[in-house]
């Protein structure tokens, strides 16, 4: 009797440490997803209030070089916000290695800050604005403002912290829910499909159009089938909210461009040339030649 007892037992507890596992591992996939990768740089305003811009095309633009080897401040800043998020395990790369071609930039989210010091006697606080960019789609993710309490302190990067402090977290779950998107419904790009040689989209290829080619191809490859064909003619497709995974089979990062590859090497399948330009990390386009 005993032993059958101590069996049943044993039964229920086997039971029990399964439920268990099952309960908790979703939590733990969670928890191990990769995070997504930052690069903080100076705001577009706080630039020009400084006097950190250039012109370039005939427009003006912040010199974010000029910016870092100018300001001690702007580097203590940096360094600071680095600190605070690497204490809640998201990554950081460093602005000055990219310094050189700020357009290469391989950041999943730019966190763009700015900051203005407020003097009160011998008290300062600092009113500080901090946001979060896809650096593919150009659209913010995450944002977070406010000023500290007056302080004896005249150091920015103290100052600043105490602002920042306590609305950190409410920011990187901001960023969290974000990467977590892209992780579940792919990322956002954009790719066009220009014909500029001798073959037109219309033309049928093994019984059908290329246009439908390419389409097909795209429904196949996307996240959930996910995107819109907002232009189609016999010269030119653009296919806008491309939903692309994170990552390609062999666990490499993806993006718009090596996306696009997959594409031409498609197409070259029914002998068709094409090469791929890039605008930025979230825009490419494939011209059949």
């Amino acid at each position: 009797m005993s032993d059958m007892r101590n069996n049943v037992l044993s039964t229920r507890m086997v039971r029990y440490l399964l439920l268990l596992c099952l309960f908790f591992s979703p939590l733990h996939l969670s928890a191990q997803a990769k995070r997504p990768t930052l690069m903080v740089i100076p705001a577009d305003s706080w630039c020009k209030a400084n006097g950190y811009m250039k012109y370039e095309e005939g427009k003006s633009v912040p010199d974010f070089e000029q910016a870092w080897t100018g300001d001690q401040d702007l580097t203590a800043v940096i360094s600071k916000i680095g600190e605070l998020m690497a204490e809640r395990e998201f990554p950081l790369k460093d602005m000055s290695q990219s310094l050189k071609d700020i357009s290469t930039i391989r950041a999943d989210i730019l966190m763009e800050v700015g900051w203005k010091v407020n003097q009160m006697g011998p008290k300062c606080s600092v009113t500080y604005t901090l946001r979060g960019v896809d650096a593919y789609t150009h659209k913010q993710v995450a944002a977070g403002s406010g000023t500290g309490k007056m302080s004896f302190s005249a150091e920015i990067p103290v100052l600043l912290e105490e602002a920042v402090l306590e609305r950190m977290d409410n920011f990187t779950d901001q960023l969290q829910a974000h990467f977590d998107d892209l992780l579940t419904n792919g990322r956002e790009v954009r790719v066009d499909v220009l014909a500029e040689g001798s073959i037109a989209l219309d033309k049928v290829f093994d019984g059908k159009e290329l246009t439908d080619i390419i389409e097909e191809w795209m429904a196949i490859n996307t996240v959930e089938h996910r995107y819109n064909l907002s232009d189609a003619t016999e010269t030119k497709m653009v296919f806008e909210q491309v939903r692309i995974p994170l990552y390609a089979d062999n666990g490499m990062a993806m993006d718009t461009r090596r996306f696009a590859m997959g594409l031409r090497q498609s197409l070259s399948s029914f002998g068709i040339s094409s090469k791929i330009k890039t605008q930025g990390l979230g825009y490419a386009t494939l011209v059949i030649e």
